[in-house]
């Protein structure tokens, strides 16, 4: 794994009121576990969906099981499962992988116009170009969605599945036009290899919540941009034999790209 320069690493193991209040509402980045462990197969919980609220209102991630895609929006927690149908999780849902902060805005562009994801991540690399590439940023797009290509997947059952084969099989996709909504975005960069995955990920939720999943591909017609820098980070992972016992130095590059990006 690679050494870590102007980082702030906070790893805690599975109790989860380590940071005060005052702390945890701070301009930080709050990641529950690692997602090249999420690639591997561990799937089971780490905080609860109420714990994870302490942390942020803003993010991504996934439920026990894989059971959906995460999107935390404005306070709110969505789950996007795997029939297209989007809900409020409850806040006993666990959750073995998720990024969130407490969003404020820094940056604001208006009327971004993109025709496909490259083309919006393109966008939002300009913005984050400007103010810094080795800083955290959680983006909102806001706006109309010409078309919005999403996908969610079958909760999985013991003996896991690494990520990449269980998708294979068990991921469902959805198609929406016109469609208006928020795509949550999370840049990590580069130094952040061995931990998460440099680059944008995108989740998306309909204005009414019934809606959402991880973003395969968009079209985005007069959107607004919002773009919160984030300078601080912190990690909680498990302290448990399926986590200890993974090799979490696995490179791990080919298997994310497949379940990053539609037709891999």
């Amino acid at each position: 794994m690679k050494k870590f320069i102007s980082l702030l690493l906070v790893v805690l193991f599975f109790v989860v009121p380590a940071f005060s209040q005052e702390e945890a509402k701070s301009d930080k980045l709050f990641q529950v576990a690692l997602l090249q462990s999420l690639m591997q197969g561990e799937y089971d919980g780490v905080i609860t969906v109420g714990d994870l609220k302490n942390y942020g209102d803003t993010g991504i991630g996934t439920f026990q099981s894989v059971n959906g895609e995460l999107i935390a929006l404005d306070g709110k927690v969505y789950q996007a499962i795997w029939d297209g149908s989007v809900k409020v999780a409850p806040d006993d849902e666990t959750v073995p992988f998720a990024n969130v902060t407490f969003f404020d805005a820094d940056v604001q562009q208006e009327h971004v116009q993109a025709a496909s994801i490259e083309e919006l991540k393109q966008i939002l690399d300009k913005i984050a170009a400007n103010q810094g590439i080795n800083q955290f940023y959680m983006a909102k797009v806001t706006g109309t969605m010409p078309s919005i290509l999403v996908r969610s997947e079958l909760a999985q059952k013991e003996p896991y599945k690494t990520l990449d084969k269980a998708l294979k099989t068990d991921q469902r996709e959805f198609s929406y036009k016109d469609i208006k909504g928020t795509v949550v975005a999370l840049y990590c960069p580069n130094y952040m290899d061995g931990l998460n995955s440099p680059g944008w990920h995108l989740h998306f939720v309909s204005d009414d919540g019934t809606k959402g999943g991880h973003v395969l591909d968009l079209s985005v017609n007069d959107g607004t941009a919002e773009l919160d820098i984030i300078s601080e980070f912190a990690m909680i992972v498990p302290n448990r034999a399926s986590f200890n016992n993974k090799n979490l130095a696995e490179d791990m590059k080919e298997a994310i790209e497949k379940v990053e990006v539609k037709g891999k």
